[in-house]
């Protein structure tokens, strides 16, 4: 099935990948082609451990990593204050680290492969929503107290010359983080991995799964691979192959759209190449493109709306900080689902004997997904034991379809309490 997007407009021609007809034998069968699959299919060939298969039911990266808005910093879906509740120091700090190295493995892979995907070495700005310094000294002070991170503090009136609105009040600034095309990103990864001898298969959805004397057996419609590991990375493109992995996350989706080109009306808006994300908890991310569109994405919804309704809903949130791009017109609308866990942390590790997950990264997923990769693919290829470190963040039950009503009253209510904090802010400055 064909998704339209900015991405896939602008990508290029995509590796052509051959579907399944055959029965092969591997040592490791990768179910899953976006960036978990990729940089594990990836990780292991770098480690020399070539005999590997990885298939994809549409073509790779057709899900969230090939939609998503293309923001690459470390850190998870959950909050490092909760990270730090939940591990104690030194083992979050243990993670936290994984992503950030992740962030380096991805420019250096950008490099090595010589990848062409846009990316703009520029940082990521964390622009203050609310009247409340405070919120950002906090985290600031966690991420270099804890995590060892020197993200930099931007005061009201130069960050007002960077983003021109008056909607935000200050921002921390992530110098190393970067943003990218996340589809020729993508594809470099297939090329990559190919030319280093992964067997790479394409519109080759993975029908059943099941355990065999020496490993598992993948079935697809026209072929099946018996291999001594299989990894299971579908994200929220449930291959229903597996009870407990299908039931551990919630498909949600997500909205993104892209504007036309705006030439120099950019600059009534934007004067900086970063990326940009705010304090809500239902916040806003967008970033400027090199053709000189804005690509505005944001909201959580357990409906995987059509294209005009996503620009509807997007268009509002962009008039409300940026009113003078009133009548700009948007060439690109879509939405795309990420699988979500209660413990709003990555599942990553090993199921049952030879049969490992690695699924939702929650919305959050670039970095976290290359070192997912890397933790499972050092795993099989070298005995790595780094996996363990995710088993507070188990396969625990979504509860669908309760879980799908929960997560939408959930956001609800975080955003009526954004609403509300800014109101009261408001009326307070009055």
């Amino acid at each position: 099935m064909s998704i339209r997007h900015y991405y896939a407009d602008t990508a290029g021609s995509a590796p052509a990948l051959p579907t399944l007809h055959m029965a092969l034998d591997a040592d490791v069968c990768v179910v899953g082609g976006g960036f978990a699959g990729l940089n594990t299919a990836l990780g292991l060939a770098e480690r020399g451990h070539r005999d590997v298969v990885l298939l994809e039911a549409e073509q790779p990266a057709f899900g969230a990593s090939g939609r998503n808005g293309g923001f690459v910093f470390g850190g998870f879906s959950r909050g490092e204050a909760a990270l730090l509740r939940d591990l104690g120091r030194e083992r979050a700090r243990a993670l936290y680290a994984g992503t950030v190295e992740a962030v380096e493995l991805i420019r250096r892979r950008i490099a090595q492969y010589g990848i062409a995907c846009d990316d703009t070495q520029a940082g990521i700005l964390w622009a203050n929503w609310f009247d409340d310094r405070d919120l950002l000294r906090q985290r600031q002070a966690l991420l270099a107290d804890v995590f060892a991170q020197d993200w930099h503090w931007v005061e009201r009136d130069e960050l007002r010359q960077r983003i021109l609105t008056p909607r935000y009040h200050d921002a921390l600034f992530e110098p190393r983080a970067f943003h990218f095309h996340p589809l020729k990103y993508a594809h470099g990864l297939v090329q990559a991995a190919s030319r280093q001898g992964v067997s790479l298969f394409g519109d080759s959805p993975a029908v059943s799964l099941q355990r065999r004397e020496g490993g598992w057996r993948v079935t697809t419609p026209s072929g099946r691979v018996d291999a001594r590991e299989v990894v299971l990375a579908c994200g929220g493109y449930l291959a229903r192959l597996h009870r407990r992995v299908d039931a551990g996350v919630l498909p949600i989706a997500t909205y993104v759209m892209v504007t036309e080109p705006l030439g120099t009306r950019m600059d009534t808006a934007l004067r900086t190449r970063a990326a940009i994300y705010d304090t809500r908890f239902a916040f806003d991310y967008y970033r400027p493109l090199p053709d000189s569109r804005l690509l505005w994405g944001g909201r959580i919804s357990v409906l995987d709306r059509s294209p005009r309704s996503v620009e509807r809903l997007l268009y509002g949130d962009m008039l409300k900080v940026f009113p003078q791009l009133e009548g700009v017109r948007i060439d690109h609308a879509w939405s795309g689902l990420m699988s979500y866990a209660r413990h709003e942390m990555p599942q990553i590790g090993q199921v049952e004997p030879g049969l490992w997950v690695a699924q939702a990264f929650g919305g959050h997923g670039v970095a976290p997904t290359t070192f997912a990769g890397e933790v499972i693919a050092s795993a099989i290829a070298q005995g790595d034991r780094r996996w363990r470190e995710f088993a507070p963040y188990g396969l625990v039950s979504a509860m669908k379809p309760a879980g799908f009503l929960g997560a939408q009253v959930s956001y609800w209510w975080a955003e009526a309490k954004d609403a509300w904090k800014a109101r009261m802010e408001r009326r307070e400055g009055v």
